[in-house]
């Protein structure tokens, strides 16, 4: 199980494309509302219900988390201690962790990007503590995946299919969608 998670102000572009193509390669992924209702609503108004409240995740069976940015999304994931506490412990697990645009600030601050590379949304790079800054459009470095930012969904999704598949997976999702 991916669990994708969501605060108000995230960026609609990066969770639902995530949740889309993961979903397209039959990888079972749920997402996880922060907030005190299961309808979440994105930076730009739209108003997504969840799969599931926080508090019902079981975090140790979940094969990856993944954080989509925006603000003030990324802000309320960083402000919600018992999410900050979850991704600690889950870290400990070398399970895969991936943010996009500017949710690696939650990594940087929480110091699970130290000695990795990373990419982070342009002009926020001071964000990326501990990390190499590269600027390119999705980076993996060991199990830590992060993405540039909404332009970059697609590319950033098909990265997370084929890390938890194989890259023939991927591939075949990706021509699937240029039709």
């Amino acid at each position: 199980m991916v669990y994708v998670f969501l605060a108000n102000g995230f960026e609609e572009i990066e969770a639902l494309t995530v949740v889309d193509l993961l979903r397209r390669a039959q990888i079972q992924v749920k997402t996880v509302s922060l907030m005190e209702s299961r309808t979440v609503y994105g930076a730009h108004g739209i108003g997504v219900e969840s799969d599931i409240m926080f508090k019902d995740g079981n975090y140790k069976q979940c094969a990856m988390f993944v954080l989509p940015g925006g603000m003030p999304g990324t802000t309320n994931l960083c402000n919600h201690k018992d999410f900050n506490d979850e991704l600690l412990e889950f870290s400990k697990t070398l399970k895969p962790i991936a943010a996009i645009c500017a949710a690696p600030m939650v990594l940087g601050r929480q110091g699970l990007l130290n000695g990795h590379r990373a990419t982070i949304y342009p002009g926020m790079e001071k964000e990326l503590t501990g990390a190499v800054s590269t600027g390119e459009r999705v980076v993996v470095s060991d199990n830590i995946i992060t993405g540039r930012g909404p332009g970059v969904a697609i590319d950033f999704a098909l990265t997370l299919i084929e890390h938890l598949t194989d890259r023939q997976k991927a591939e075949e999702i990706k021509n699937g969608l240029q039709g």
